[in-house]
């Protein structure tokens, strides 16, 4: 029996998923595979016998990638399983930062008791007017599943839409609509839009993309929502630009202390994947990923490899997790060939410094073979299947 340990509440969806010969546990003395939706795995002890990890959701800043590649351990994610639980939310965002609704509730329930609710209200509805967003433009930072969503439903609602994604996938173009107009400037994008909504990964080059001089090229009294995670805005640039005017609202899924309590910054508290649909469908996703990896070696949606997933051939496979510099994979085959063992298929993926190899054989491979694979230089991982 395979054992799952899982860090986080996960959807039942997951077991049935998972099927027979898997089994997830709150605790193991040797698991094989981790389960997670937000849990920060840093400083959490990760036991030898792990051999992945699967992130029930997209991003994976709450794991630490670079260590369970030095132990060899495949890091899941399920991108797009929670796109359109995002998408709905970074839509109610938008008329959130136009319409002042969340400030007009507040004002309503404070005349509770009062008399003549009717008349103070139709006195007082005028300090919430705000704009419609048909019409105006929409500047959609990042292309990706939630991105192009989000892009195509804002032109759905009458929206000009500008996207700007450098990086944007075959796959994602196809699925954008022919009316999102492509920016390859992203401070060109910055002038013109009335609403900015963010949707790239955190990495290096994307914290702190909303600053204070990004936030100079904007519009006057343009928006900005945040749905995507919270350490692309520099919080004390952005509060200024709200108490300057300069930016009309925030709308963000990231609360921080900072931020709770502002005028006119709206905090929500990490709701965007918070449905039960999307829950179950990224349980479900990440459940199908980490089986078909524990039974064939396949790896599909990593974070730490490339994809690399081909059907079963021969009686045996072997798969090499191994730092990505040369001759291992002709000193691999060099060691099955001197055995007098038949390939019959290999495949090999490279991603950044780590590389991923399945190997199917025509026959059996014995420990000895096996020993001296494991300790040729750049090889990490290597699991007998």
């Amino acid at each position: 029996m395979v054992e799952i340990v899982k860090l986080n509440d996960i959807s039942s969806a997951a077991n049935d998923a998972l099927g027979n010969g898997y089994v997830l546990v709150t605790d193991s003395a040797n698991p094989q595979g981790l389960m997670l939706r937000s849990f920060n795995m840093h400083g959490y002890e990760i036991k030898d016998s792990v051999l992945c990890v699967g992130r029930a959701g997209a991003g994976v800043n709450n794991i630490p990638v670079e260590e369970c590649s030095e132990k060899g351990i495949v890091v899941f994610n399920t991108p797009g399983a929670n796109a359109n639980a995002v998408k709905e939310l970074v839509i109610c965002g938008l008329f959130l930062a136009s319409r002042k609704i969340t400030d007009a509730i507040k004002w309503t329930e404070s005349l509770k008791g009062s008399e003549e609710i009717s008349k103070q209200i139709e006195k007082g509805k005028k300090a919430f007017v705000g704009p419609e967003i048909k019409g105006k433009t929409l500047g959609v930072i990042g292309l990706g599943a939630i991105g192009a969503l989000v892009a195509n439903a804002a032109i759905n609602l009458g929206m000009k839409v500008i996207g700007y994604d450098p990086y944007i996938s075959i796959d994602a173009a196809w699925h954008l609509d022919n009316n999102v107009i492509k920016e390859t400037d992203v401070s060109a994008l910055f002038k013109v839009c009335d609403y900015i909504t963010l949707h790239v990964p955190l990495t290096d080059s994307t914290r702190n993309l909303i600053n204070a001089e990004s936030i100079k090229n904007m519009k006057d009294g343009a928006a900005i929502l945040n749905f995507a995670r919270g350490e692309l805005v520099d919080n004390s640039s952005i509060i200024e630009a709200v108490k300057s005017g300069k930016i009309s609202r925030y709308v963000t899924d990231f609360a921080a202390d900072e931020l709770l309590g502002v005028e006119n910054v709206i905090c929500t508290p990490h709701l965007g994947a918070s449905t039960p649909e999307a829950e179950e469908n990224c349980a479900i996703m990440v459940a199908h990923q980490m089986t078909d990896f524990f039974a064939n070696g396949n790896i599909t949606n990593s974070v730490n490899l490339p994809s690399c997933k081909v059907a079963r051939q021969g009686k045996r496979r072997i798969t090499v997790f191994h730092r990505n510099i040369k001759n291992v994979i002709n000193s691999i085959t060099t060691i099955i060939s001197e055995q007098g063992i038949n390939i019959a298929n290999l495949v090999s993926q490279a991603k950044g410094n780590y590389a991923y190899i399945i190997i199917d054989l025509d026959e059996d491979i014995d420990d000895l073979t096996v020993k001296r694979i494991q300790k040729l230089d750049g090889v990490i991982r290597l699991r007998i299947l």
